[in-house]
Order: C-alpha cells, then structure tokens, then sequence
C-alpha cells in the first residue's frame, strides 16, 4: 500500500470502529476486510487487526460496564476457557491458501450477522448451564485466536437466539469478551507483531477516537440497523476477494 492510500485507510479504520462499537464489538472482521482491500501484506492483517480490536474493545468495555450493560455471572462461565484456547489458536499460523479461505468464511458470516440484524423485542434472559458456556467459550476463543477476531462477531447473535443474556447486555458481555480474546491471541503469536505496519500507532489513534464515538452512541440505543447493512456489504466485497485470490 502507497502512503498515499493511507488517509483513506485511516478514515475507513475510523468507520469500521465507530460502527462496531456502537453494538459493543471490537470491529476485527472489519478491519481484516478494510486492510485487505487497500492490499496490506497478509501476514499484517491478523496482529494489526487484533491490536485494533485491544483499543477499541477496552474503551467499549469500560463506556458500557459503567452504563450498567454487563452480567458477570453470564460473562465467567465463557471467558475462563476463551482465553486459554485464544492463546492456543493465536500460536497457530495458517498458510495463506487456507487462511485466505478462512477468513473469507469469517467475513461473510459477519456480513451475514450484520444484515440479517433485527431490533430484538426484551425477553426473559435466562443464562445457559456452566458446563455448554464454557464449551461454547473455549470454541470461539480458539477461532478468535486462530483467525484474528475477537470471536464478539460470533458469540451476540448467539446469545440473542438462545436468549442467554438480556439484548441491552449483550454488548457489555461481547466487549469485554472481545477483548480478553484479543489480548490473548495476540500473547499466543508476539512473533506476528513484527509485520505490524509502522503507521499502526496511526490507525489505533483514530480507531480509539470512532470506538469511543460508536459506544457512547450505543450506550445510549441509538439506532444502528441501517449503518450495519452498509458495513455488511463491505464485508461481502472483501469475503468475495479472499475467494478470488
């Protein structure tokens, strides 16, 4: 990429976090499509994704803990065996003709997740049974730290279905989540942080700055629904490229 490309880059980063945010996610899927469209090398997309995700996911955490949008005791029963199996995934690398695919699948599944969101009507949350969260956890956490995402763009839509925690909750839990995984990934493979770009410092500036924008719109239930069907056909372009590369 030409570092004339790069304040485009920068404002793309921006979007991708002010969205992502705004529903307590870390935005990694985005960013590995955004990157991937302005041709970074593929050995820099995992760690620089992934630090990204570390930025905006601890300011999400902390805007929606403190606006009380977070369950510990739905929370736990995920995290102690994500972060294990995070750091697990992050050691593994995947040959670019496997990784490619991989992340193709990832980034239609989120443009899949992202278009087909709904406003969901309050419902009785009841939280899953120990044992099934914590499979559950270590699953998403292994994925999160093989892929480079923090498995948030998996784990709210699940929750939603089987109604394992409250909607207004499931951003705080998906943040926090996010961001656990991310960290741990990113111990699991420190190897990777050598390809990380030397305008990164750059991208996390402004990453931070739509984070916070994005969660305190979302803190506060704005709408998002139409912002996550345009995010949705980003992902779908830059799914297809991974398949046609």
């Amino acid at each position: 990429m030409t570092h004339e490309l790069l304040p485009f880059l920068a404002v793309c980063i921006f979007i991708v976090a002010m969205m992502y945010a705004s529903v307590g996610h870390g935005g990694a899927s985005g960013y590995l499509a955004v990157m991937a469209l302005f041709s970074l090398h593929p050995e820099a997309l995992k760690p620089t994704a992934l630090l990204l995700n570390i930025v905006v996911a601890g300011v999400g955490t902390y805007l929606y803990c403190s606006a009380r949008q977070f369950s510990w005791r739905i929370f736990w029963p995920f995290v102690i065996t994500s972060i294990p199996a995070s750091f697990l995934g992050g050691t593994f690398s995947l040959p670019p003709e496997l990784y490619r695919p991989a992340l193709g699948v990832v980034l239609m599944f989120a443009a899949w997740r992202l278009f087909a969101r709904r406003k969901h009507d309050d419902y009785d949350a009841e939280a899953p049974d120990i044992p099934l969260a914590m499979l559950v956890g270590g699953v998403l956490g292994f994925a999160s730290g093989l892929i480079g995402v923090g498995g948030g763009i998996f784990l709210s839509p699940l929750m939603i279905l089987l109604r394992w925690a409250n909607v207004r909750e499931v951003s705080g839990i998906a943040a926090l989540f996010i961001l656990v995984n991310s960290i741990s990934g990113l111990l699991g493979h420190m190897s990777s942080l050598q390809h990380v770009p030397e305008f990164a410092p750059l991208l996390a500036g402004v990453a931070l700055l739509g984070g916070t924008i994005g969660a305190l719109c979302g803190s506060r239930h704005l709408p998002v629904s139409a912002i996550l069907k345009a995010m949705s056909f980003m992902l779908v372009l830059a799914g297809g490229k991974m398949f046609l590369i």
